[in-house]
C-alpha cells in the first residue's frame, strides 16, 4: 500500500498490526507491555501486559473483542483496525500519514467542509498526501530527472 510517498507494508497479521501501530503512535520509543497495559487502564480498559506480550511475539492470532477493544483505546485508533481483513486498515493508516505529514508542517491549514463525525475517508487522504507529493516533486527540479512521483 502507497500512502503519498510512503510505502505502507501490507498489515495481515495481528503482531504486523501492532508493531506498526507502536512504531507510529510511540516513534522512536521503547515501549514496554506493563507501561501499554497501563495505557489502556488510564483509558478505561483492560488489557494484561503478558498478553500484549503474546500477541508481539504471535503467540495471539485470534483475540477476543474485548482485546481488540484495549488495543484500540491503548493506541487511540477505531478498534476493528486490528481485526482480520479490516476495512478500517486503510482509513487508519492514511490518518496516521495525514497526521505525520501533519507534525511536520508538510500539510496546514486543513479545513473539511460536510465532513461527518467519522472524518476524512481514507481516500480523501490519500488524495491529499499523492497532492502534496506531487507538490512536492514539482518544487524540486531533480525529480522530473529521477523519475520520481509527480514528474
Amino acid at each position: 500500500m502507497d500512502i503519498g510517498e510512503e510505502h505502507v507494508p501490507e498489515l495481515q497479521s495481528l503482531r504486523q498490526k501492532v508493531e506498526y501501530m507502536l512504531e507510529k503512535t510511540f516513534p522512536g520509543q521503547k515501549v514496554s507491555g506493563r507501561t501499554f497495559a497501563e495505557l489502556v487502564k488510564e483509558r478505561g480498559g483492560s488489557l494484561s501486559h503478558s498478553y500484549f506480550s503474546n500477541i508481539l511475539a504471535g503467540k495471539v492470532t485470534e483475540p477476543s473483542e474485548e482485546i481488540l477493544k484495549a488495543l484500540g483505546l491503548g493506541f487511540g485508533v477505531d478498534w476493528r483496525f486490528f481485526k482480520e481483513e479490516s476495512e478500517v486498515v486503510g482509513d487508519v493508516v492514511a490518518g496516521l500519514q495525514f497526521l505525520a505529514k501533519r507534525r511536520t508542517g508538510e500539510i496546514s491549514g486543513v479545513a473539511g467542509r460536510g465532513v461527518d463525525d467519522d472524518g476524512l475517508s481514507a481516500e480523501l487522504l490519500e488524495f491529499a498526501l499523492s497532492l502534496l507529493a506531487d507538490t512536492k516533486a514539482k518544487q524540486r527540479p531533480d525529480a522530473v530527472e529521477n523519475g520520481e512521483p509527480g514528474s
